[in-house]
């Protein structure tokens, strides 16, 4: 039999807040995060705004030696990291560390130490080049860094399904407590992608908005207008326990993990299929993996990335798996406000869907203005809405064709 899964602790680093109560705060206030770039010159760029982390300091949390061997991404990572372990009060020692793993997504990696040190190697040689790039800029830095920092020697890796990484992340995570694995898991994504080339090679896909007149209303996911996609950046981190793990420590339980489903389209790798097939069994693996029907689901905190196709297809997809249940189910998208995390967006997401079970309260879809035909559910726009939220489903799709669906639950 299968151990039950439990969440007890939340971290991040978001756009709109340096840790979770900001970040929520923000998110039912309707805020954001979006801005001009400041990260580097993006004079020249189609899109010359995202949603980038503000006010930040990795010296004043790690101290200036250790921030300087980490990649922006794995700085955001240790720091959610460190505010979920106490939010749980979750201590890692000699009884425990065994059994204690880490599972940490992200999509590109450590992207930003890769093209300083390119621009060294090209303007200094080779010699010059910091010994600290490869363990700076592999996917698994984020995941390595953290163990070493709080003594973790379990089930350690790091995963890259594109912007579903978050998603499988936690998935992957809960299912090695599932089946005994590890009694805990340190699980999420991370994400540090504002760059110039990451920009440049969004805006020659089309896949941003480039409404640089008014970046705060450029993501609007399932409005008619919405024209693109708005980049972010930061890092979610949840802590998992087995049920038996958690109530022999005595930990605040915040919710259960109840079901996963993760597939891929094997249609197109950048676009998602039209009619929403992949997510749509995503969708259905999760409900089933869970025991649910569709009428069980209070909430589904949406992929919505505000691009034409993905919101089309997600639309789809939903209506294809909940019927005409689909009309009486609330849907949001908070990249509206967080924009798009990239392998960081869904581990965000499950931390959102989390606090809406535990507050009863569904963020917004704010920018939401003009209906579209094509997504005519309830997107909970511009506005919270207070519901009571038993079971709240949380999408994630990816270039490459990926999908994962999670659904988090009451505990009871």
């Amino acid at each position: 039999m299968r151990k039950r899964v439990v969440v007890t602790g939340l971290g991040c680093v978001s756009p709109v807040g340096n840790n979770v109560k900001d970040t929520w705060s923000a998110l039912l206030a309707g805020t954001s995060g979006a801005a001009p770039i400041t990260t580097f010159d993006a004079s020249a760029h189609k899109t010359r705004f995202a949603a980038e982390v503000k006010g930040f300091d990795a010296a004043a949390l790690f101290g200036t030696r250790d921030a300087r061997k980490m990649d922006r991404f794995t700085q955001f990572a240790t720091a959610a990291t460190l505010e979920a372990m106490q939010h749980a009060n979750f201590k890692i020692d000699e009884s425990n560390r065994d059994r204690v793993g880490i599972l940490i997504g992200t999509g590109i990696g450590g992207i930003i130490t890769l093209l300083e040190q390119y621009d060294v190697l090209r303007e200094r040689g080779p010699e010059r080049v910091s010994p600290f790039l490869i363990p700076m800029m592999i996917s698994d830095s984020a995941a390595g860094t953290i163990a070493i920092r709080v003594g973790a020697r379990g089930p350690n890796m790091s995963l890259a399904t594109a912007c579903a990484s978050g998603t499988n992340s936690v998935g992957e995570a809960a299912e090695m407590i599932r089946r005994g694995s590890a009694d805990a898991m340190i699980a999420g994504a991370s994400e540090a992608p504002i760059t110039s080339i990451s920009m440049a090679g969004m805006n020659v896909m089309t896949a941003l908005s480039t409404r640089n007149d008014d970046p705060q209303k450029a993501s609007r996911p399932f409005d008619k207008d919405r024209d693109g996609f708005l980049m972010g950046e930061g890092s979610a981190i949840l802590i998992l326990e087995s049920l038996e793990y958690a109530q022999a420590r005595g930990a605040n339980i915040l919710c259960e993990f109840t079901g996963y489903g993760t597939t891929d389209d094997a249609y197109h790798i950048s676009a998602p299929a039209e009619n929403g097939v992949g997510a749509a069994i995503s969708m259905s693996l999760a409900l089933e993996n869970a025991g649910f029907k569709p009428a069980d689901i209070s909430y589904i905190n949406a992929h919505g990335t505000s691009t034409y196709l993905n919101d089309k297809s997600e639309t789809a997809a939903i209506k294809s798996v909940f019927g005409e249940q689909a009309y009486k189910t609330p849907v949001s998208s908070t990249k509206s406000m967080t924009g798009h995390l990239l392998g960081a967006s869904g581990a965000l997401e499950a931390v959102i869907s989390s606090l809406s079970i535990l507050e009863n309260i569904l963020p917004p879809t704010i920018n939401y203005e003009t209906p579209d035909p094509v997504c005519d559910l309830d997107y909970v726009p511009n506005q919270p809405r207070k519901a009571t939220v038993n079971n709240a489903m949380s999408n994630s799709f990816g270039f490459g064709g990926h999908n994962a669906t999670l659904i988090l639950s009451r505990y009871k």
